[in-house]
């Protein structure tokens, strides 16, 4: 039962390692049969994730790629785009990461940008913004009428979890590297970005492709419920395995291991 309260809602027991790790376990090893069935099936999956700044988007996809094939599944990070790539149409460079069959593209940020961080920090002029909102339902209603299965989310974080999560990527070297002026200015645009989020959604919150809400105050609990919720969003079956039987090694033939003098690490520990 849970036992304590908080804004006036209930928190759940504080889940324990091996029980987070046992569950982990058991959704990457239906990750990745849902991984065979995307390849037998050459169906193709787009996964969107997006969310605020320090809301835990990297943790989660580092564990939907941490056991499956990355010639299946593919995590697209784009970069800040180039002069050339400002030129074109604004979907363009998006289009490209687009799966073939028997794929699956995970983006870490998308073409979402343009109602945020775009948005927010003038990136974009206001006809840009305007334009996406209005058209970018009809964008995804291409994607899933060539067949791709579209599913995003949106992390949501609390704004005191998100200040807690910034101070010790301060104080912390081995986080420095996440902090960067954006997510600098994300945490002093709160506001902004929360009004960028509801007008988001309210332009592209649609029923056939919906944002779907993942609270991640919690990150354990917030893989573990992305991870089961991608599971049930996408439309895969077991695939029947072929038994597997490891052949013999081959006779040596007279080989033998030439007498170098190897570099080897030295074995500290």
């Amino acid at each position: 039962m849970p036992d304590k309260r908080k804004n006036g809602k209930e928190l759940k027991p504080e889940l324990g390692k091996k029980e987070y790790e046992g569950e982990l376990r058991n959704l990457q090893t239906k990750l990745v049969e849902m991984q065979e069935w995307v390849t037998a099936s050459h169906a193709k999956v787009v996964v969107v994730f997006e969310g605020r700044d320090a809301a835990g988007k990297g943790g989660v996809i580092h564990r939907i790629m941490e056991r499956v094939s990355p010639r299946v599944v593919r995590h697209v990070a784009l970069p800040a785009p180039t002069e050339r790539e400002r030129s074109q149409l604004y979907m363009q460079r998006y289009l490209k990461e687009m799966p073939a069959g028997g794929e699956v593209t995970v983006f870490d940020r998308s073409w979402y940008n343009r109602a945020l961080v775009e948005h927010v920090m003038g990136f974009c002029t206001d006809k840009q913004y305007a334009d996406f909102l209005r058209l970018c339902p009809g964008f995804e209603s291409l994607l899933k009428s060539n067949g791709i299965i579209l599913v995003k989310y949106w992390f949501e974080v609390s704004e005191k979890e998100q200040h807690r999560r910034f101070l010790r990527r301060i104080e912390d070297r081995m986080r420095r590297w996440k902090l960067s002026p954006m997510d600098l200015e994300s945490h002093r645009r709160w506001y902004d970005y929360s009004r960028a989020r509801d007008a988001m959604f309210a332009a592209t919150d649609i029923p056939q492709s919906p944002w779907n809400v993942v609270q991640a105050d919690d990150k354990e609990r917030a893989r573990l419920n992305c991870i089961s919720h991608l599971l049930s969003a996408v439309p895969w079956k077991p695939i029947a395995q072929e038994k597997v039987k490891l052949p013999k090694r081959q006779k040596p033939k007279g080989y033998k291991a030439p007498d170098w003098n190897f570099h080897y690490v030295p074995e500290k520990y």
